[in-house]
């Protein structure tokens, strides 16, 4: 069902930054699975990338050659203020974050646009919620972070794990992810940005904490990379992974009464050799002290390009699997999520499916900056089984 709290717009669905590699894979998949009556459009800095694009959506569906092309750049408030103002939920793929991201966080949480992004960047998730949650709460907009890989399969994993456990009881989930993927350019300039700002990300996530709401009395919750496991239950060696994913858990548990009264989950890479477990967290320290020298952050980002990424034949290659680990009352289960290509391939598909969820399902009363389980759940849950990414009990 469509909602009814932003009537008089142009656009169901607007795409901004269709043109890059992310972008370009949603706009695909949103060329190929968008419903007939989804008012969609695509939005970016350059018309005349926008227009072979929309030549290219054609060859998929003839319908998408008199696709709307809007012209709006992050260097210009105004137009994003337009871009916002013109739909009712914004999707952008144009990282990283912290660099663009927060005008047109500021322009949708104003006009009462949903919006959602790919931002696996926890400052600036941390910063937009400082600055921009009580005007979306006020506005009604729904600001969702994280969509793609970061951390739609993890939450929606946790969710779904969740609704196979007793209810008001302690729960203990263990995540354990595996992942066969290449970077993009994209990806890796976000990825460099984040990790070369670890005193200010720091700051911000204290700064955040100080102003989030407590707790009700009786419940707690709490979500950690975890400590190095050894003979876990799905994987010979669990080893740390400090992604955002834990936080955006985290938070959706503190939303979410249905996580119980005392809620743990701590997040790993399942690896099955030490040697690999070993060489991958020192390589981690490696890069992020590198990261800290500014010739060396030039010298990574040349790698690859902003609009590189892999191509068809690597991405069908590609995979991931998260296996839940759980107990609560009683009750041991292991789950899992899996599917195809988890940098592009699939984040494309949680993207495009997000922004379609947020337009035309019937989902609960939100707004401020939500976490995709709490804004979408199981609506989200089922729209990407029916997509092909399985949500599974393995056992229990």
């Amino acid at each position: 069902m469509r909602r009814q709290d932003t009537p008089g717009r142009a656009h169901d669905l607007v795409l901004f930054g269709a043109t890059g590699f992310a972008g370009t894979l949603t706009a695909a998949y949103l060329a190929a699975h968008a419903p007939k009556n989804c008012r969609w459009a695509l939005a970016g800095r350059d018309t005349a990338k926008l227009e072979r694009l929309r030549a290219r959506l054609a060859a998929i569906d003839p319908d998408c050659a008199r696709l709307p092309l809007l012209r709006a750049d992050t260097a210009d408030p105004e137009s994003l203020r337009a871009l916002a103002a013109g739909t009712r939920v914004l999707a952008t793929t144009v990282g990283p974050y912290l660099t663009y991201g927060e005008p047109l966080v500021a322009a949708c949480a104003e006009a009462g646009t949903d919006y959602v992004d790919l931002s696996g960047e926890p400052e600036f998730i941390d910063r937009m919620y400082l600055r921009h949650d009580a005007t979306a709460r006020a506005s009604g907009a729904r600001l969702v972070h994280s969509c793609g890989f970061d951390s739609v399969p993890h939450d929606l994993g946790v969710l779904f794990t969740v609704r196979h456990l007793p209810e008001g009881v302690p729960l203990r989930i263990d995540g354990f992810v595996r992942a066969r993927a290449m970077f993009s350019g994209g990806t890796l300039a976000s990825t460099l940005t984040a990790m070369s700002r670890p005193r200010d990300m720091a700051r911000a996530a204290r700064e955040r904490r100080l102003k989030e709401p407590p707790l009700p009395e009786g419940r707690t919750v709490r979500a950690t990379p975890g400590p190095p496991l050894r003979s876990g239950p799905t994987h010979p060696w669990g080893v740390p992974l400090p992604t955002l994913d834990p936080q955006v858990i985290g938070r959706s548990a503190a939303a979410l009464e249905r996580y119980g009264p005392d809620f743990r989950y701590r997040h790993y890479a399942g690896v099955r050799r030490l040697p690999v477990a070993v060489g991958g967290a020192l390589g981690a320290g490696a890069l992020a002290a590198l990261v800290q020298l500014p010739s060396a952050r030039r010298w990574l980002s040349g790698r690859l390009e902003p609009g590189d990424g892999p191509g068809p034949e690597r991405r069908a290659k590609s995979w991931f699997t998260v296996r839940f680990v759980a107990r609560g009352g009683g009750r041991r289960l292991l789950t899992e999520v899996a599917g195809g290509d988890p940098g592009y391939g699939e984040t494309a598909k949680m993207l495009a499916e997000s922004a379609l969820s947020l337009a035309f399902d019937e989902l609960p009363r939100t707004a401020g900056q939500v976490t995709p389980a709490v804004a979408m759940g199981d609506a989200l849950t089922t729209r990407l089984q029916e997509a092909g990414i399985t949500f599974r009990v393995v056992r229990g």
